[in-house]
């Protein structure tokens, strides 16, 4: 084959490099939502640390992506033809207007931590499996968009893996009642957080990076007088590693994952495809949880597999059912379209259908 510039095997090496950008994409889509879970797991529930502070962890993991949003737009202006990062400037008006969707990413991420904090992170993904089932509830209640009978059918899989998960760490005697309780609530402040969000970007141009920088920034506000009621602030003051610079070190690692997650979330969807995405984070719970269960060599029995192959199959399913949803309803309104313009018309220009 032969490009426009007269050189021969340009194509395959094209092909070759769409590949490399797939693979880096996905790689470090697992490597920073798997480092994660796993730092963050150790922050808030190590033996060795013994910090009974989890708002505190996630209040840092705020500060640092604030400081990290200012950081690349500092350097997107020092070059800007390398590097494009909106411009940070803090407004007090959008502030207040993205304040609604602060109070519920507040919830996400403290509800999170909080279940991450009481379960093992084996578990952790069973905890959280909900999201799929309280979008379909939220989705209905707040926008009033109703859900097809085939997605209903993937949520009622979901809940039976669920319940099914839930029984099966009752039995083997490791059941958090509040891990899970917590887990169910970041459930559905997830859901919640993605309809807020969808309604507040307009607020900030449309810019993900933006709404980024004035979401953490009401958090660490929002996180201050909750660190003072829950007597955070007498946890971490006596803690005995507060000058320890491995500790600081593995709080600005998890700090860094949290910000780089906004990225590479956003580059894995934009080399593949939001339902490759899907299937990504899908298989990246199930590596996850298989390493959590080798690294601190846990003995789970058969039915604790299936009721995470359960939760797995029918999450893969609801996506795979809204992804065809979608593809029918764009055809529907594509062949629509096509029809209108192929009548034939009257010499006023109006369709003969209405004639």
């Amino acid at each position: 084959m032969v490009t426009m510039s007269g050189k021969k095997g340009a194509a395959p090496s094209s092909l070759a490099q769409q590949y490399a950008k797939i693979i880096a994409a996905v790689s470090a889509y697992w490597v920073c939502s798997i480092g994660l879970v796993f730092v963050n797991k150790y922050l808030l529930s190590s033996s060795d640390l013994k910090l009974d502070a989890p708002l505190f962890v996630t209040w840092y993991q705020c500060v640092c992506t604030v400081g990290l949003c200012l950081l690349c737009a500092y350097a997107g202006k020092l070059l800007p033809n390398t590097i494009t990062f909106p411009e940070m400037t803090f407004d007090y008006r959008i502030s207040r207007e993205v304040l609604p969707l602060s109070f519920v990413f507040v919830g996400m991420i403290a509800f999170n931590n909080l279940c991450l904090k009481h379960v093992g992170v084996s578990f952790y993904y069973v905890g959280r499996s909900l999201t799929t089932v309280f979008n379909v509830v939220c989705s209905y209640l707040i926008l009033g968009i109703g859900t097809s009978k085939k997605a209903m059918a993937c949520c009622l899989f979901i809940i039976g893996g669920f319940f099914l998960g839930v029984n099966q760490e009752d039995a083997a005697g490791s059941l958090s009642v509040s891990g899970v309780i917590f887990g169910v609530m970041a459930s559905l402040f997830v859901a919640l957080n993605a309809i807020f969000t969808q309604r507040s970007l307009p607020i900030v141009g449309d810019s993900v990076w933006r709404l980024t920088f004035y979401n953490n920034i009401n958090a660490c506000m929002l996180f201050l007088p909750l660190m003072l009621f829950s007597g955070e602030f007498g946890e971490v003051a006596f803690f005995p590693h507060i000058g320890s610079a491995h500790f600081w070190f593995l709080m600005s690692i998890s700090g860094l994952f949290g910000f780089l997650m906004g990225y590479v979330t956003g580059w894995q969807i934009q080399v593949t495809s939001p339902l490759t995405h899907n299937i990504s984070g899908t298989a990246k719970a199930a590596a996850q949880t298989v390493m959590a269960v080798i690294w601190w060599n846990e003995f789970k029995p058969i039915l604790w597999w299936i009721s995470n192959v359960v939760v797995l199959l029918g999450s893969g399913a609801y996506t795979k059912v809204k992804r065809d949803e979608m593809k029918a309803k764009f055809s529907n309104e594509r062949s629509t379209v096509e029809s209108k313009r192929l009548l034939p018309t009257t010499p006023e220009g109006e369709s003969s259908e209405t004639v």
